[in-house]
């Protein structure tokens, strides 16, 4: 099954997900920015990032503006090439911000990962996984316990989730090796 739910999201133009998601985009455009949903969207997404279908997990949905930083306008004494204000972008992806905004939102979960929903001309939607390090099936599972222990706190904010490391750079282990030799 998931193999078809993937293979749906791969290209949602052209299949099932865009007529879907034609109806569910403006109601999430409705919506908080921050909303926690009963079960992903993307199933095979979530699972595959690591989510499973049992207590101290949480999956939350979240929308972010799309576009570079928007900086305010200058009022006094500047020359209109050194104002600053188109082309700036933050040095953090969307998705990234993202993250960090669900985790401030929920203090006493952390951000296991994040996956693309949808996004329309004005905004992003991602969807965040979350897990409770206080949960007793937290703690007793073996292959997520390791989110218990005090270094994991704060994942987003220092950048340790997959996207974190993607726009620290360490994605790429061997990308700037070759130039060495």
């Amino acid at each position: 099954m998931y193999k078809y739910v993937r293979d749906a999201w791969k290209n949602p133009d052209k299949s099932y997900v865009r007529e879907l998601m034609w109806e569910r985009a403006p109601k999430w455009r409705r919506e908080n920015v921050i909303v926690r949903i009963d079960r992903p969207t993307r199933i095979d997404r979530a699972r595959s990032l690591g989510y499973k279908a049992k207590k101290g997990y949480v999956v939350v949905r979240t929308r972010v503006r799309r576009g570079g930083l928007r900086k305010s306008r200058f009022k006094a004494g500047r020359k209109p090439k050194r104002m600053g204000i188109k082309k700036i972008t933050p040095k953090k992806s969307i998705q990234r911000i993202a993250e960090e905004r669900v985790a401030r939102k929920f203090p006493n979960m952390e951000v296991l990962n994040s996956y693309w929903v949808w996004a329309d001309g004005k905004f992003k939607f991602y969807e965040v996984i979350l897990v409770d390090p206080s949960h007793p099936v937290i703690k007793s599972d073996p292959k997520i316990n390791w989110i218990c222990e005090n270094q994991h706190t704060g994942r987003a904010f220092r950048g340790l989730t997959s996207q974190g490391k993607k726009s620290r750079g360490l994605r790429n282990k061997g990308k700037g090796a070759e130039k060495l030799r």
